[in-house]
């Protein structure tokens, strides 16, 4: 990853400079690839019962 793909991806996530000393590279990917799933619809959700058979 380069550095303007970095801070680009800082931008779409609404980090600022200052929110960047409290993150590491990889927090920041973490973040961005959450955001990318925040659209996505599941067929089933987990309800209580099915984490308690877990």
């Amino acid at each position: 990853m380069t550095t303007p793909l970095f801070l680009l991806r800082c931008l779409q996530v609404g980090l600022s400079l200052r929110d960047l000393d409290l993150l590491t590279v990889g927090m920041v990917n973490d973040i961005f690839a959450e955001q990318l799933n925040d659209d996505c619809k599941y067929a089933t959700l987990a309800t209580q019962d099915d984490f308690d058979r877990f």
